[in-house]
């Protein structure tokens, strides 16, 4: 198991879409995410979150500026399996089992990599799926989908996680409880995460920080560090500390989110 994440270093990011490039997504988008660091993007929808996520991946081209995991490039880091990406969609490959999808990114490719069959198998006990080691896609619920495609990153035991918006299309009660799962995981290996989300109770509570962007084309409009104490508890999302960072960052993300 890794015992440390890679630093993120992203610098004067601008991409823009359309034939003639006239949507600007990001325009000189700056971010440093040091090793280990929980950090979560909030922002109105289309300021461009989920294509700064898929930059620092790799999954496209940027226009100008520069992305480097652990000073390399995202398709070096890609290719020694240093990433990890968790979409919005589980993505389950509906004729392969429980642990065959878990353990699909650790067997695919020229080598194998990451935590071996037994190490998949904890991984799947350990989020409470050990009775549908066997069963398909279509016997699982949402949620128990999504403890799949989490497993499925964790298992490249990858210093680097990406996750876009992996809960939204939960309900409230499941959600709150991928939300326990996934600080305990991170909790467990000191990966280096970036999250996007658009619940800022998920944010405070996940976040060591949480980056609030602008309208597209999408900027760094504030970023706040988050202070709770770790690990963290369902209690402490009753307390005035909670609500006041929530508190302010609706205010920050209201007055600084408008186009």
């Amino acid at each position: 198991m890794r015992t440390t994440g890679l630093a993120i270093e992203v610098s004067a990011v601008t991409k823009r879409f359309g034939a003639a490039g006239t949507t600007v997504a990001l325009d000189g988008f700056d971010l440093v995410v040091p090793p280990g660091q929980f950090t979560t993007l909030i922002g109105p929808s289309g300021c461009g979150k989920t294509t700064l996520l898929r930059a620092i991946a790799g999954l496209l081209d940027i226009d100008r500026g520069s992305v480097t995991i652990g000073g390399r490039s995202p398709a070096e880091a890609r290719s020694d399996r240093q990433l990890g990406f968790v979409p919005q969609s589980p993505g389950l490959l509906p004729w392969r089992t429980v642990r065959a999808n878990a353990r699909l990114l650790t067997t695919v490719g020229r080598r194998r990599s990451g935590l071996d069959a037994e190490g998949v198998d904890t991984l799947l006990q350990e989020v409470g799926l050990g009775d549908f080691l066997d069963a398909y896609p279509y016997e699982l619920s949402g949620g128990m989908q999504q403890r799949v495609a989490l497993v499925r990153a964790f298992a490249l035991d990858a210093p680097v996680l990406l996750m876009d918006e992996p809960f939204a299309a939960l309900d409230e009660i499941t959600r709150s409880e991928m939300r326990y799962l996934l600080l305990r995981l991170c909790e467990q290996r000191q990966v280096t995460v970036v999250f996007v989300t658009h619940s800022i109770a998920e944010a405070v509570m996940l976040s060591d920080r949480v980056v609030v962007m602008t309208g597209r084309p999408g900027r760094v409009d504030a970023d706040e560090t988050i202070g709770l104490p770790r690990p963290r508890q369902p209690e402490q999302e009753e307390t005035a500390e909670f609500f006041a960072l929530e508190t302010d960052l609706r205010r920050r993300l209201r007055a600084g989110g408008r186009p």
